[in-house]
């Protein structure tokens, strides 16, 4: 797009010349035209930020900037329409016509008028870029990695982003399931409207419902002005629920509530208030035996989960992780201005080798530390955090390769279930959340391990 030009249309010759002229001494690059016709034929040539086209021309101007607002050409259109015939203007304006002006033309309002139409264009195209900014980086194609695992949460992700369809986003902490979500947003007819993220495991329990539905004024002691819960923020966008898993009881009711109706009920409100929004979900945790533990509302999690996404730990996909090293390390160099640092092999077969329980997450973490605090540009295996030295040692000692004459699956699970129970000082809510599944699953293999009573003395966390 030529950021100064003008395409001035008009069939009267004479005020073409003038109009030229006029614009061309305040420093803009005019081109001319006679009618709409011969516009159409040089808008994709030269590409103006602004057309300034008489309405009554053979080929009118209002069938000029029709045909600009059908085909979603990127240009601002001044129209110039005869004293007294205002209500064309306005039919114009209703075609996208940024503004008018009236012959006989004033020239010194005419340039006025140019240099806001400038400015607007200059802020649309700042909106466009930054538009085409936050594609790349939410987009689908910013999430890197091939993995078939990957790969196919990507292409069920892409084909439920046009619709309303709500999404429960399932993984391991350090996954990526909000890259996901924003990426759907992106993708989604709300893309313009607002993405609202709420980490339900940080709001206290006790703000739980304030926060999130909100309150009309005199609701509770120190409820001195209405407040509008986070939900409403969304309202004609996306709301992204993080760690719903970690959301009381309660709220879970009134959030079903929401999504079966529509309608959010505030606290002390004697009518609900309708919100249109979008809900995508997010949990590290296992919903469905939470389920069966009571700790989650059986109907809300069938609410949420109308398409689950499950996205697969960084373990499951070794060979995404040189690229991720690559994109990250790239990212981490410009953002610390070290443009020469680089991993030597042995570090890059380290990395690649390692199990990483943190996932994308604690991979990035890490280059960035090897990255601020290497000696010199060559990060060697010297420079690598404890628990990667440690891991070494350890690699192999829970998943050995399996032996020629067979294994007791009885024995591997009663060691996976003590393992787990010694890492958790004995916490079974915690041992059990870590094996992915029911508390009450797991006391029923303790017992049947003969694990209940035994004794399970603080340990040191092991990778």
């Amino acid at each position: 797009m030529n950021r100064n030009g003008i395409l001035v249309v008009d069939d009267d010759s004479s005020l073409r010349r003038v109009m030229k002229m006029q614009l061309e001494e305040v420093g803009y690059e005019v081109s001319v035209a006679s009618d709409g016709k011969e516009a159409y034929g040089m808008l994709q040539e030269l590409q103006p930020t602004l057309v300034i086209t008489d309405l009554r021309m053979p080929t009118s101007g209002l069938e000029l900037l029709a045909r600009i607002s059908r085909e979603e050409i990127q240009t601002t259109v001044i129209v110039i329409t005869a004293f007294g015939t205002v209500e064309t203007a306005v039919e114009a304006m209703k075609l996208g016509a940024y503004d008018y002006v009236t012959k006989p033309l004033d020239f010194d309002a005419l340039v006025l008028v140019v240099h806001r139409a400038m400015e607007r264009q200059s802020l649309l195209e700042e909106v466009r870029s930054l538009r085409s900014a936050l594609d790349q980086r939410y987009g689908f194609e910013s999430i890197v990695g091939r993995a078939k695992k990957l790969l196919r949460v990507l292409d069920q992700a892409a084909r439920v982003a046009p619709h309303d369809t709500t999404v429960l986003i399932q993984g391991e902490t350090g996954t990526g399931k909000e890259l996901i979500a924003r990426a759907i947003h992106q993708n989604s007819r709300r893309r313009n409207k607002d993405f609202v993220a709420i980490n339900c495991g940080a709001i206290p329990k006790d703000l739980v419902e304030s926060e999130l539905f909100g309150y009309v004024r005199g609701a509770f002691t120190g409820a001195l002005a209405n407040k509008p819960g986070r939900i409403e923020s969304a309202d004609g966008g996306t709301l992204f629920l993080d760690e719903i898993g970690e959301l009381p009881l309660e709220a879970q009711v009134k959030l079903l509530r929401v999504l079966q109706t529509g309608e959010l009920p505030k606290i002390g409100a004697s009518m609900p208030t309708r919100v249109d929004i979008r809900v995508l979900a997010a949990t590290h945790r296992n919903l469905s035996a939470m389920v069966e533990d009571g700790t989650f509302r059986e109907d809300l999690y069938y609410r949420l989960a109308v398409v689950p996404l499950q996205i697969p730990p960084l373990r499951e996909r070794r060979e995404d992780i040189p690229e991720l090293i690559d994109a990250l390390l790239k990212r981490a160099k410009k953002r610390h201005e070290l443009p020469n640092a680089r991993l030597s092999p042995g570090v890059l077969q380290r990395l690649v080798s390692y199990r990483w329980p943190g996932n994308v997450r604690q991979l990035e973490n890490v280059l960035e530390r090897l990255l601020v605090l290497a000696a010199d540009d060559l990060i060697s295996e010297e420079d690598l955090p404890e628990e990667l030295q440690r891991a070494v040692a350890e690699r192999g000692l829970l998943w050995p390769e399996l032996p020629e004459e067979g294994v007791s699956l009885e024995a591997i699970e009663r060691e996976l279930i003590s393992r787990a129970l010694e890492r958790f000082s004995g916490n079974q809510t915690h041992a059990a959340r870590y094996l992915d599944i029911s508390r009450r699953t797991l006391i029923y293999r303790m017992e049947k391990h003969g694990l209940a009573s035994e004794p399970h003395p603080e340990m040191p966390t092991r990778i």
